[in-house]
């Protein structure tokens, strides 16, 4: 069972990861009304972004800040606090104990919703075990997604290929979001573990990050819509 979504469009989230502001409007822009929901990281945070969400957000859209913070708890508190003011949607932090449990501190009674990233969809169990991890990947999902029950996260952030692992451990009060959803054809890039887009609404996942398959299509609009159109079809 996953989240009720009142608004079909919320579940893909267009990831803007481009060098600029100026190619995030562009973007935006083209879109239109096809893209109600925009996913800003790191390269775009610290090149205006924070400025960009907080326009977006003026002009109705929401916002998911992709920034994984992880610190020292108190440091991830005052961070979180602050972020709190922007009036974005989502908030990613690492699925760390202490950071997810400073996050929840920092979030307060605020409307930010918090998601904990299990394990990057660009590992898997070799590249784990190369940054000391005893765990294969489908196990740090499993084990990161029972602490961020625990701790009162709000979401996932995993693969779409751990979708149902998640969801057995958390249930269908957290919301599952998933990057690296490639439609049927697309280039993988840099993701190990994906899923197209109607086969992760079928296995459970909430919202659907997907970036290069529309940003970088020669039709943006045309590449969105055909998504959406997979997402209903799955819904």
């Amino acid at each position: 069972m996953t989240q009720k979504i009142n608004d079909l469009r919320d579940r893909m989230i267009v990831a803007l990861d481009v060098p600029t502001i100026w190619d995030a409007y562009r973007i935006v822009s083209t879109l239109g009304d096809g893209a109600s929901f925009y996913k800003i990281g790191y390269r775009l945070a610290f090149a205006g972004g924070l400025d960009l969400a907080r326009q977006l957000i003026c002009e109705g859209k929401k916002v998911f800040l992709d920034l994984k913070l992880h610190d020292i708890g108190n440091t991830v508190t005052e961070g979180v606090d602050s972020l709190t003011k922007l009036g974005v949607t989502f908030l990613t932090v690492h699925a760390y104990p202490q950071t997810m449990r400073g996050a929840v501190e920092g979030r307060g009674d605020s409307a930010l919703k918090l998601l904990a990233v299990t394990a990057l969809t660009s590992y898997d169990d070799s590249d784990l075990r190369d940054a000391g991890y005893g765990l294969a990947v489908r196990d740090l999902v499993r084990l990161r997604a029972e602490q961020a029950r625990t701790t009162g996260i709000d979401g996932i952030v995993c693969s779409a290929a751990e979708t149902e692992i998640v969801r057995d451990v958390v249930g269908s009060d957290m919301v599952i979001v998933t990057p690296g959803i490639r439609p049927s054809g697309a280039d993988v890039g840099d993701q190990k573990r994906t899923l197209t887009p109607g086969e992760a609404i079928r296995v459970g996942v909430d919202h659907l990050v997907i970036g290069r398959p529309i940003i970088r299509a020669a039709d943006p609009r045309g590449a969105a819509a055909a998504i959406m159109d997979e997402i209903a079809a799955a819904s």
